[in-house]
């Protein structure tokens, strides 16, 4: 009984352990950038490594033509690519903290701590 005891006082210390590295790692994630553009560079954004925008450029050319609808159509293809490049560095950044074990559901349920979607295999 007492041994189960143990065990149960390591696991606990263990969960603090991955608590503390996932806030830092949460911490961390703020900071990263990742960038996206479409139509050629006509539209760029920045996200942060949650995958929230931070920054949007259009060039003037665009908005002197007054075409709102490839206005429209730019931003979010920019937007994703700038939030896949971000999902991208999240998977790499749990890859890290997990030390590349690959243990099934785990992916998903550190995701849950940084409030982002899992990350892609």
């Amino acid at each position: 009984m007492l041994k189960g005891l143990a065990n149960i006082g390591s696991i606990l210390k263990q969960a603090q352990q991955m608590g503390s590295k996932m806030q830092e790692l949460n911490a961390k994630l703020k900071t990263v950038r990742a960038s996206g553009s479409s139509g050629g560079g006509l539209v760029s954004v920045e996200v942060n490594g949650h995958g929230e925008l931070l920054r949007v450029s259009i060039d003037p050319s665009l908005i002197e033509k007054g075409d709102r609808e490839l206005i429209e159509d730019l931003i979010p293809a920019a937007v994703t690519q700038a939030q896949s490049k971000a999902k991208e560095q999240h998977a790499e950044a749990m890859q890290e903290l997990t030390g590349g074990m690959n243990v099934p559901g785990l992916s998903e349920a550190l995701g849950s701590f940084t409030d982002g979607a899992p990350p892609a295999p």
